[in-house]
């Protein structure tokens, strides 16, 4: 398997919809199920087209072949107030874990975000997701507090934890 990173297209949409669906029903860890998320193949493409011409945000696909099977996005304001900021958010097709993915992801993404003058990186990730948190905290991000009842699944409640990277 060798995996190639590079940065999503506006031609990437309809694939990148389709990985959205397939990976929110491989697992509850993201902030949205089965159905993806709600945008046609040309909201996606239009929403892909302004990531290319921005200077401070961009998605990056994670390939096997011509296959998706890992995605990261830095996003990031323009506002002077907030443009030192950046979030981050990642995600790995569950039958890709534990192959580094989710490290080349994050690798790139960091690079990115200094490239961009950033100087704190933010992300949310659910309480009992230990993989994920450990990944995290491996590339230097810590743990500054808990949103309580940040997910609801059915009646069920999870926790998240916000975590920064400072660089």
């Amino acid at each position: 398997m060798e995996i190639i990173y590079r940065q999503a297209q506006p031609s990437d949409a309809a694939q990148l919809l389709s990985y959205m669906k397939a990976i929110g029903g491989e697992s509850d860890n993201l902030t949205f199920g089965a159905d993806g998320i709600p945008f046609s193949v040309e909201q996606e493409a239009q929403f892909l087209e302004k990531l290319c011409n921005s200077s401070h945000s961009t998605i990056l696909l994670a390939l096997d072949g011509e296959t998706i099977v890992g995605n990261g996005c830095i996003d990031g304001n323009g506002n002077p107030r907030f443009r030192h900021r950046r979030s981050l958010a990642i995600s790995v097709r569950k039958a890709y874990w534990g192959n580094g993915i989710g490290s080349g992801l994050m690798e790139r993404l960091i690079a990115f975000a200094r490239g961009t003058g950033a100087e704190v990186i933010s992300l949310e990730v659910r309480s009992d997701n230990d993989h994920a948190k450990a990944l995290y905290r491996k590339f230097g991000f810590t743990s500054f507090g808990v949103f309580r009842k940040f997910f609801k699944l059915g009646e069920a409640y999870f926790d998240a934890d916000y975590m920064n990277l400072y660089l």
